[in-house]
């Protein structure tokens, strides 16, 4: 006798309109042991943290974008994030969607004492400065100690090396002004050059820290800077496509670069 496959159960699809609950039973029905969705099944934290960090940017692009449309989906992608690790901790016992949205209404409601309490109201630098030192006091309370604890590791390099910079400078170590790090470019860069192989990369990465230290002290959010980059490059890469008159990979360096000096043309026409 051979084992019968279990019968399919289906389960009762939520009816519009919508609600948050309705977001959390359908997470719990992908995840359901004996019948839920295999892949949802199959995911932990790790393996969902990448998809979280995915869909953050991809809300970044829509703002970029103006797109309102793209904006209401890719929030609603990031929001079943929160509630994919939220699910997940739960079935491990340690804390649920109504425990994570406690913990964020608590420290909102502390961190804000100028609106939910009788601190007197700051302006806009008092209040950046209140809202760091409040941090600094729930680091030190979690037992982060060390001016650089809580800087997470998962930003991205351009960013992380930023949020550094701006905690020592906190305390005092930083350049007077943009001369110090403009400076420091040209030592890595000579640095770079008399390395051996072995540390050339070491280098390159002092080199980035000085740029982004740079820019910091021109006012110039370096991780932006470089996506603007990247979208620039793209544009220009993709108007030498449109306009070669078969693959790119058949011209010469010099036609290449002609094609290059007229993509960077049309891109300051068009006033990008």
């Amino acid at each position: 006798m051979t084992d019968e496959p279990s019968p399919a159960v289906d389960f009762p699809a939520p009816a519009p309109p919508y609600r948050i609950d309705d977001l959390v039973q359908i997470m719990r029905d992908l995840r359901d042991p004996v019948h839920g969705c295999d892949w949802d099944r199959a995911q932990d934290f790790a393996s969902i943290a990448p998809y979280t960090i995915e869909e953050a940017y991809e809300v970044a692009d829509a703002i970029e974008r103006k797109d309102m449309a793209a904006l209401r989906d890719e929030l609603g992608d990031l929001l079943l994030q929160s509630v994919y690790h939220a699910q997940m901790a739960d079935e491990a016992g340690a804390f649920d969607l109504n425990d994570v949205i406690a913990a964020i209404c608590t420290k909102m409601i502390r961190r804000h004492p100028h609106v939910y309490g009788d601190a007197p109201m700051r302006d806009a630098a008092a209040q950046i400065g209140a809202w760091e030192a409040q941090k600094a006091a729930e680091r030190t309370a979690g037992g982060e100690m060390g001016v650089l604890a809580g800087v997470a590791l998962g930003l991205p390099a351009l960013l992380r090396a930023e949020k550094l910079q701006k905690r020592a400078a906190r305390v005092g170590f930083d350049w007077p002004d943009a001369m110090g790090p403009r400076a420091k470019i040209d030592e890595e860069l000579a640095e770079i050059a008399a390395a051996d192989d072995a540390h050339k990369a070491d280098e390159i990465g002092d080199l980035l820290f000085s740029v982004v230290n740079w820019a910091r002290h021109l006012g110039i959010d370096a991780e932006a800077a470089l996506r603007g980059a990247n979208d620039r490059f793209v544009a220009r890469f993709t108007y030498m496509e449109n306009v070669a008159d078969g693959a790119l990979d058949t011209y010469t360096p010099n036609e290449l670069e002609a094609f290059w000096v007229a993509a960077k043309a049309a891109q300051s026409a068009a006033g990008s």
